[in-house]
């Protein structure tokens, strides 16, 4: 089972609190390593969980996990764990990991989960979006769309999670959300292979040659995962496409490190706007 093998990998340390009398990690440890990793998997494919789940009319229960030691994981070691989904079967999903340190194989994974009904818990079909999305994912595809659009065409996936984001979680109040821009803004939108947005930002003209980038907003489970990078990427090519030669933004300074990795850098001092801190940040084309 070599790293080659896998497209997905969850990065992890561990910690000290994770080692036994022996000086090697704890073997129930590793089971949570792996279960850590499906989590991510998910977050690859796009799919918050909960509310995927609930779309496709199912949910998923472990039939049986299979663990096997090769080599022992100390403290403060790197680790990825490998994931891939090996085989979709009628009700079934069996996914394979791999923990490595380096290119060091330390423990191999096999799970089986159950496709099935919360209420009754007996199985039913594996739901074909879900099944191709499985397939699409392990052959290399992106499995979400991203699309930018008038407010007309997008606003109401777009419009669903900025509300979540912003007013429901950072308690923005509904008056400063929405303005007269989203009218005239190009929006971009990345959205799932079960049709819900999972991030999304606008663009407006700032002043000639100068665009402005804001009301970015990632769902919460999503985060991480660069899907909010994507965004970024196709507003900042919508504005050097129609000629734009400079990008600036007003980040919460909670994501000031995330716009800098992108190229931005701040202009300015910081700032309130929302009750939220704020700086100005800029990038050019």
């Amino acid at each position: 089972m070599p790293r080659s093998d896998f497209r997905f990998f969850h990065r992890l340390r561990v910690r000290w609190a994770e080692v036994d009398m022996q000086k090697i990690v704890f073997n129930a440890h590793y089971l949570m390593y792996f279960d850590t990793a499906i989590s991510d998997y998910w977050r690859a494919l796009a799919l918050p969980y909960e509310e995927s789940m609930v779309a496709l009319g199912g949910d998923l229960y472990v039939r049986k996990a299979t663990i096997e030691f090769h080599a022992s994981a100390h403290a403060d070691d790197m680790l990825d764990v490998g994931m891939r989904c090996r085989r979709v079967g009628t009700s079934s999903l069996q996914f394979e990991g791999g923990l490595f340190r380096g290119d060091e194989l330390l423990v191999s994974y096999d799970l089986v989960y159950v496709f099935a009904d919360p209420a009754t818990q007996t199985s039913k079909p594996v739901p074909a979006v879900l099944r191709d999305l499985f397939t699409a994912y392990e052959g290399g595809e992106q499995v979400y769309d991203l699309r930018a659009g008038p407010w007309s065409e997008v606003g109401d996936g777009a419009g669903e999670l900025r509300r979540d984001v912003f007013i429901e979680e950072q308690r923005v109040p509904a008056e400063m959300e929405w303005d007269e821009h989203d009218e005239v803004a190009l929006h971009g939108v990345a959205r799932n292979r079960l049709g819900k947005v999972i991030a999304t930002g606008r663009l407006v003209a700032e002043a000639p040659g100068v665009a402005r980038i804001g009301r970015m907003a990632v769902h919460r489970a999503m985060r991480g995962g660069g899907h909010g990078a994507s965004v970024l990427r196709l507003l900042e090519d919508a504005a050097r496409a129609r000629g734009d030669r400079e990008v600036t933004l007003h980040a919460q300074r909670s994501a000031e490190a995330f716009y800098k990795r992108l190229g931005y850098a701040c202009s300015g001092e910081p700032f309130e706007e929302a009750g939220i801190a704020h700086i100005e940040m800029r990038r050019a084309l």
